[in-house]
């Protein structure tokens, strides 16, 4: 994925945040979304006139309920999809291209949340391709097929088997039923041999009373 973004200095110092518990958005992961609620319809429309950025990110304690605090890291993404129904609702697609560390709360009349963004820290992200080394993927084929046994849950192992690895580990990560704690640790993990780690153990810690230790081959 080529997304023009080469450094973090090329990123946006001041992103719109679309605070969301228990929702995941990876470097090159793709999340689709519907907003319908009108002050996050207001925040795609100026994203769209513009950079076309937005910075997903978890709640953590404190705050009020219309303005929650928010967690120290988020994945900054770009919408890359976009369709507006009948109904006034969009349903939009983010990419995500880097995480950040939300700095400074900024004063704005808009009515969405913006932060100020620490891009530097994760410029690795930016890569176009994760680095490989030091993955296991025996042992996450392995704890992958004892998670899904264990949750009566399925998937479609030849693409499984044929997908990049970056990619199906994107997918599961956002997409499997992990709690809001368990996704920020995999958001945060350093780097993508750390995140993949990471997203083994919560696989294996998961299905430990699962007696199917056989497992499936995914090259």
């Amino acid at each position: 994925m080529t997304t023009g973004y080469r450094t973090a200095a090329d990123l946006p110092q001041v992103i719109p945040v679309f605070p969301l518990d228990g929702v995941l958005l990876l470097p090159r992961g793709d999340l689709p979304l519907q907003i319908f609620e009108p002050r996050y319809l207001n925040m795609v429309d100026d994203a769209m006139a513009g950079d076309r950025m937005i910075g997903m990110i978890q709640k953590r304690a404190g705050g009020d309920r219309a303005n929650p605090g928010l967690a120290a890291v988020g994945c900054a993404g770009r919408i890359t999809s976009y369709a507006e129904t009948s109904d006034g609702r969009y349903l939009i697609t983010l990419t995500g291209i880097c995480r950040f560390s939300a700095g400074e709360e900024l004063a704005v009349r808009t009515p969405y949340r913006q932060v100020r963004s620490r891009f530097e820290p994760f410029a690795t992200d930016l890569l176009e391709e994760a680095p490989l080394a030091g993955v296991d993927r025996p042992r996450f084929a392995k704890a992958l097929k004892r998670y899904l046994n264990h949750r009566e849950l399925d998937i479609d192992w030849d693409t499984a088997s044929t997908a990049p690895l970056e990619a199906l580990a994107n997918s599961l990560a956002m997409g499997l039923p992990f709690n809001a704690s368990e996704k920020q640790a995999i958001l945060e993990a350093e780097d993508f041999a750390a995140r993949f780690q990471v997203l083994t153990a919560l696989l294996e810690i998961d299905a430990l009373d699962d007696d199917d230790d056989e497992p499936h081959p995914l090259q």
